[in-house]
């Protein structure tokens, strides 16, 4: 696959067969994931794949959970005021997000990612950047969420049996299975009107009103 495909079509799959992913195709995406920088090139990751049914059902019930937590709390009134203003955009994003939600548990491989000696957790993302472009060149819909990392951590830990006592906590999971969807580029507003030259306020001196790869697919 095209780098720039690969690139500019990886995006939010929530919705996926419960078809099974090889183990040689999983492979693949945590072989590229290990390959990515971290912090001080220390490399202190774990991946826990996840594909035992029961396994995934137990998770299941944590994230409808924490995803009813977060519509109350952080979202709360999001779909009502989406509505109210025709924003249809975000209003597709929380009818996906509540269709993983319900059908977490028939999700065929979650992959979740546990840290240790990193202060804010963030360098562990380059290499879920990787696993996820290494997904989609091979057909796997991924969605990096952190619902059950900011709501049930300590009950996830227990099921999976992460020694959390030894440092290690998790940062996100990744929902991963052959999409019901089709693979596109994301609308985005034109670059220039999030990108600044030199100071914060002043615009580039060039305009893309049109992304610089188009899919054909």
């Amino acid at each position: 696959m095209d780098t720039f495909e690969a690139l500019y079509t990886t995006r939010a799959m929530r919705r996926v067969k419960p078809d099974p992913i090889p183990e040689d195709v999983v492979q693949r995406m945590l072989d590229a994931a290990i390959r990515a920088p971290s912090p001080g090139n220390t490399q202190q990751w774990r991946f826990v794949t996840v594909t035992d049914r029961d396994l995934i059902g137990e998770l299941g019930v944590l994230y409808q959970r924490s995803w009813e937590q977060l519509e109350a709390t952080a979202y709360a009134g999001r779909r009502e005021q989406a509505e109210a203003r025709g924003d249809t955009v975000t209003q597709r994003v929380l009818s996906s997000a509540s269709w993983l939600a319900a059908n977490f548990g028939q999700v065929p491989l979650v992959i979740l990612p546990y840290v240790r000696n990193d202060p804010d957790g963030s360098g562990i993302y380059p290499a879920v950047w990787n696993l996820m472009l290494a997904a989609r060149a091979q057909g796997v819909g991924t969605t990096l969420t952190t619902v059950l990392h900011h709501f049930a951590a300590t009950e996830v830990g227990e099921v999976l049996g992460v020694p959390t006592d030894k440092g290690w906590r998790n940062v996100a999971a990744i929902t991963c299975g052959y999409p019901l969807g089709k693979w596109g580029v994301a609308a985005r507003p034109p670059v220039e009107q999030v990108v600044y030259a030199d100071r914060w306020g002043e615009p580039p001196e060039w305009s893309i009103p049109e992304p610089l790869w188009s899919y054909e697919g």
